[in-house]
């Protein structure tokens, strides 16, 4: 697994790790793999290259549609919840029952926020577009971060 770190974000440094030609985590904060005083290579995971400048384009606000590759491993349920995710479009938003509902699981809103607090790529795959029935619920980043994320998509 190859690393790198896009330090200067609006939401604080987010850390990007990609395997096999696909982006498989994005964290919050600088948690990196390597030793100190090495670089990733991103030659060997040019997908890393690609990643970067399209989450930059992102917070810009010149991109509204990610189109690097991700992975998409974890339990099936979550990994339906994650790929339904990726089809909320820009500036719009579903709550945890509505994505349960649509899914074909009434009831299971709870079942929905544990996988979008599981979600391996956040940011790419926008867990941050899925709110509580009565307000913003959580979000991995912390709740600055989601809210300037809807605000930065017009949500807020």
């Amino acid at each position: 697994m190859k690393q790198v770190v896009i330090r200067d974000t609006p939401i604080g440094p987010l850390t990007v790790a990609a395997r096999s030609g696909r982006i498989c985590a994005v964290h919050f904060g600088e948690k990196l793999a390597f030793q100190a005083g090495e670089s990733p290579d991103l030659e060997s995971e040019p997908v890393l290259g690609k990643a970067v400048l399209e989450l930059e384009a992102y917070f810009s606000g010149d991109l509204r549609e990610f189109t690097v590759p991700v992975a998409l491993d974890g339990p099936p349920f979550h990994v339906r919840v994650w790929k339904h995710l990726t089809r909320i479009p820009f500036g719009q938003v579903e709550t945890y029952g509505q994505i349960a509902q649509i899914l074909g699981s009434p009831g299971g809103a709870r079942a929905v926020g544990n996988a979008c607090a599981a979600n391996p790529v956040p940011v790419i795959v926008p867990c941050h577009r899925v709110l509580a029935s009565a307000g913003l619920g959580g979000y991995g980043g912390g709740l600055p971060a989601k809210e300037w994320l809807l605000r930065h998509e017009g949500v807020l």
